[in-house]
């Protein structure tokens, strides 16, 4: 019999004080940015220090260590948690920002024409913001290839969107990628980047 079942650690939660920044996080916290921007119209410099940085823990209060957390208390402890971001990291954040303001009218014209019987505003504020997040990736950064583009709105929509809302964005995403090719407007290079 195993006598070392005391000695494992009682709780799943991570004992981290920092999180590391990574490309898919960025373009998560950009499209946190931009849907509360969309909401409050705050300035988006405020938001974006406030959502990236996001060291606002306002006491110094220990994660028990004498109970199970439920998982909403779990969210809010790892919510405390700053990134660590890397100098490329917040620049591609930044980017992306800016180039989905540029863009916002022209993917909202997309998604009019290929969101068939859908009026902007019955779109969820989430949906359309990644769709206008991959529709200014697409045709601004022309070293990420299309398809890891839309692999990523798709994994971020996963965790904040409906499972019914995968099938619509994709199909959006589809329609706006081979009209942006028809228009000339993706131009990728590198190797293994060329749009057919």
């Amino acid at each position: 019999m195993d006598n070392t079942l005391g000695t494992t650690e009682k709780f799943p939660l991570s004992k981290t004080k920092k999180i590391r920044g990574n490309r898919h996080l960025a373009r998560e916290k950009v499209m946190q940015v931009l849907a509360v921007y969309e909401v409050s119209q705050e300035p988006l410099d405020f938001l974006f220090a406030h959502i990236f940085v996001r060291e606002f823990k306002f006491e110094d209060e220990e994660i028990p260590t004498d109970k199970l957390l439920t998982p909403d208390e779990i969210l809010e402890y790892e919510s405390d948690i700053p990134i660590v971001w890397k100098k490329d990291e917040v620049e591609f954040a930044k980017q992306l920002i800016r180039f989905c303001m540029q863009e916002k009218q022209f993917a909202n014209e997309l998604m009019l024409k290929y969101a068939k019987n859908w009026e902007l505003n019955r779109i969820a504020i989430i949906d359309r913001t990644l769709i206008l997040m991959g529709i200014s990736e697409l045709i601004h950064f022309d070293t990420i290839p299309p398809k890891v583009t839309m692999n990523e709105i798709i994994e971020i929509s996963k965790d904040y969107s409906p499972n019914k809302s995968i099938t619509f964005l994709n199909a959006v995403l589809d329609a706006s990628f081979s009209e942006l090719k028809k228009r000339g407007l993706i131009n990728k290079t590198g190797k293994g980047l060329k749009v057919k």
